[in-house]
């Protein structure tokens, strides 16, 4: 179990917050789907940008699951204790200082994993957000801004001693982005070096793989990501081969099916039915991209315009799998 603040984490397993995917909609999925807690996308520290639509949905809301964690990213200790507070005022149960984004348009205002660069304004940034609010207060980092600026355990240090209550660490530096093979000696490091509870992220797409991180770094839970974009019964299969050894039967068609149009039910809710028929494209993309026939039917999925013609095509799809996979197993 990871203890965050007076937050029991059941199970260990968070969902890591991805901009552009992780909205309200796919965290109460994942949550229903076994994840322990489910991280917000990425809100700016600049309140001033607040009544955007973006900004909007990515506040706090009455209807998230408890505990609510919503991640802040900027560079400015002062504005960013502001968003912590207005955050936490919203409902925000815990606060999640971004450290370890490494795309561009971030980092190039010297926010995300660009702060690695920058220990003294790292320890400045997290004890004005520490001190500014009641609510713990996380940290999600990489393992340096590059493998000869390897810094995570100095920041980790620092981050102890700011009041961090649970630190999250990609085993990636930012200028290795997403490409190369995650090296988990730095977490390993960072387990062995601080107090707090440290999460693993990284490369975990099963149950295996997650015994594996776990063992090897000594983590106290596992932060989970691109493993879950089209599916969020991952965190599902984790919980169970953690607990038993064993993985455990895939979702059928009937629940694959149910979840999906549930998924696409939510984004319609969410957004609008303009805007969630074409942000369902990518995550129809994703459920189906290891299906028969998936590319073909991803390809049709994104030429419909209404969401109708959507889950009409996805009920089709299913019929069509459902009544192929009855046929092969009769003969």
């Amino acid at each position: 179990m990871l203890k965050i603040g007076p937050h029991q984490i059941q199970p260990a397993l968070a969902l890591a917050p991805m901009a552009g995917v992780t909205d309200r909609t796919f965290r109460h999925l994942c949550r229903r789907l076994g994840a322990g807690l489910a991280v917000s996308e990425m809100v700016t520290a600049d309140t001033r940008l607040w009544n955007t639509a973006k900004s909007r949905l990515r506040l706090p809301h009455a209807d998230d699951q408890a505990p609510v964690s919503v991640q802040i990213v900027g560079t400015e200790p002062a504005q960013l204790a502001e968003a912590a507070k207005r955050n936490a005022d919203l409902g925000a149960d815990i606060i999640d200082i971004n450290m370890g984004c490494p795309a561009k348009k971030v980092c190039s205002k010297a926010a995300g994993s660009a702060l690695l660069r920058d220990e003294r304004l790292v320890g400045d940034i997290l004890a004005a957000v520490v001190n500014a609010v009641t609510v713990p207060v996380t940290l999600k980092i990489r393992t340096g801004w590059s493998a000869e600026e390897r810094n995570g355990v100095a920041i980790a240090r620092i981050a102890e001693a700011s009041g961090i209550e649970a630190l999250a660490v990609h085993g990636r530096t930012r200028a290795c982005r997403f490409k190369p093979t995650v090296e988990y000696d730095t977490i390993r490091d960072i387990c062995r070096a601080v107090r707090l509870p440290v999460l693993a992220n990284g490369d975990i797409v099963d149950g295996p793989s997650a015994q594996r991180v776990l063992e090897y770094t000594g983590a106290d839970g596992l932060m989970i990501g691109r493993a879950a974009q089209g599916n969020p019964w991952i965190f599902r299969e984790v919980a169970h081969y953690l607990a038993t050894g064993a993985s455990p039967e895939p979702p059928d068609l009937a629940e694959q099916q149910a979840v999906l149009l549930e998924h696409l039910e939510g984004l319609y809710s969410l957004y609008g039915n303009w805007s969630g028929v074409r942000i369902a494209r990518k995550h129809v993309g994703w459920y189906l991209q290891a299906q028969p026939d998936g590319q073909t039917v991803r390809q049709q999925f994104n030429r419909l315009d209404n969401p109708d013609s959507q889950r009409q095509l996805i009920r089709a799809y299913f019929t069509r799998v459902s009544a192929q996979q009855e046929s092969d197993e009769a003969a």
